[in-house]
């Protein structure tokens, strides 16, 4: 299995910084990729950013050039730094990932979702 905690979260002004973490623990083996996601009030939520084992990134048009995903050595935390951040960004932050596909990993349980992090950011 795998457990997802998200932390780093508060309240900010407009145009400021904030850094998000993701502590992973677990089957984190399994972890085939990891994203952030963000859900606002009376929305679905949605996936804004991803990265890979090779490192390669891929992000939402709205935070592209202002967030960034990233990652430690151990592969055990992930993080997203938001910069420039926008009143529009006020959501309650979640990370989550894809199982890669083997026989090992597909017993594992999933569909885990942590309990998120509340950004606010004023204007």
């Amino acid at each position: 299995q795998l457990q997802l905690v998200e932390s780093g979260g508060g309240l900010v002004q407009s145009g400021g910084s904030l850094r998000l973490s993701c502590a992973a623990s677990g089957d984190t083996h399994c972890i085939l990729t990891m994203g952030w996601y963000r859900q606002v009030p009376g929305k679905e939520r949605e996936l804004i950013t991803f990265i890979d084992r090779s490192g390669n990134t891929n992000y939402l048009d709205s935070i592209k050039g202002r967030f960034s995903i990233g990652r430690d050595n151990a592969k055990t935390t992930w993080y997203l730094q938001m910069n420039s951040l926008k009143p529009e960004d006020t959501a309650v932050y979640y990370c989550n990932a894809d199982k890669i596909a083997t026989p090992t990993c597909a017993k594992t349980p999933w569909n885990y979702w942590g309990p998120g992090t509340q950004v606010i950011v004023s204007p």
